[in-house]
């Protein structure tokens, strides 16, 4: 097979069977495995034209366009192991929503591994990439104690997302679900309120990730809106026709002023060529520890850590029609 057949996503059965990729691949070691050749097809028996495995009766439950999730044993909630998670429950839904069996979802900031765990769980192939060898062993760690069970493969690589290109083929991502850095809301002092009120160890300290300059999270909201362009732009190539991108974040307050993040994000993924489908609020008041009052008397101001958002893209089929049976308004 020549190099140009494997860049538009033509991998033989004996190519993935034969290549035993590790849990973990350091950025050391990453030049080993380019590309990577990991299936994307589906292993399921669903119709051609089902966009998931979900029945009707389960695709009606997450029509509701506000979702809220609970956490399990699994799920890491202490932000000295990592600043920003989110449940399994959230990672489980999307990856149920936009794919099948099989088939292959993509994480550019990976994290503690969330979205990897939840596609081990639904027998979905997954990659993750984050800059922290911490991470990428944190997420090698959670993914070792059920790594027995199931047929698919979850990979997490230490190396830039700007990278990705480089290791997944055209037309083969069903899915790509992150939850990137937000902009610098992370790089600075944490002294709100509510931190203060339960002596939270977290108070006067910066969460943020680290000062690596490759780091989004050191960016402020023009440089970082920039930037996320620059790394979903060539991704769109990775994504099979219709296939779906689904980023949750959250807005911010910066220097008395709210940063509306999801719209700048909106923006700059419209322009770089995908095309908004969805808007979900992630409903968070459940896990939310304690709210204390804010702006009482004279300045309103609402509790952005009550809510997020799930901004869901897809990339445009241009060769094919819209299904004339889709509901018009």
């Amino acid at each position: 097979m020549n190099s140009d057949s494997l860049r538009i996503g033509k991998i033989s059965e004996e190519e993935e069977q034969n290549n035993v990729y590790p849990l973990i691949i350091l950025n050391h070691d990453v030049n080993k495995y380019k590309p990577l050749y990991i299936n994307f097809n589906r292993t399921c028996t669903c119709p051609p034209n089902h966009l998931n495995c979900l029945s009707a009766k389960e695709w009606l439950k997450r029509q509701v366009g506000i979702w809220e999730f609970f956490y399990e044993k699994r799920d890491i909630r202490d932000k000295e192991i990592h600043p920003a998670t989110f449940p399994i429950s959230l990672a489980r839904q999307v990856i149920e929503l936009f794919t099948h069996q099989g088939e292959l979802v993509l994480d550019p900031f990976v994290g503690s591994g969330t979205t990897l765990v939840a596609a081990q769980d639904l027998n979905r192939n997954a990659v993750g990439f984050d800059l922290q060898e911490k991470y990428i062993r944190l997420s090698g760690e959670r993914l070792a104690i059920q790594r027995i069970f199931g047929s698919s493969k979850q990979i997490a690589i230490q190396d830039d997302a700007r990278n990705i290109s480089d290791y997944l083929l055209d037309n083969t991502v069903s899915l790509i679900f992150t939850s990137p850095p937000y902009a610098n809301l992370l790089n600075r002092e944490r002294k709100n309120k509510s931190r203060r009120m339960r002596n939270n160890s977290q108070l006067g300290r910066i969460e943020q990730y680290s000062q690596d300059p490759r780091d989004l999270g050191t960016l402020p909201i023009e440089d970082y809106t920039r930037a996320m362009g620059d790394i979903f732009e060539p991704l769109l190539k990775k994504l099979k026709p219709k296939g779906h991108c689904v980023i949750n974040v959250p807005d911010m307050w910066w220097e008395n002023k709210r940063i509306a993040i999801h719209v700048h994000l909106i923006n700059e993924m419209t322009a770089r060529g995908y095309e908004l489908r969805n808007i979900i609020i992630w409903d968070r008041r459940n896990i939310v520890n304690q709210m204390g009052i804010f702006g009482w008397p004279n300045n309103y101001i609402t509790m952005g850590v009550t809510f997020e958002y799930l901004l869901d893209f897809w990339k445009p089929d241009k060769g094919v029609n819209e299904d004339d049976n889709l509901h018009k308004e």
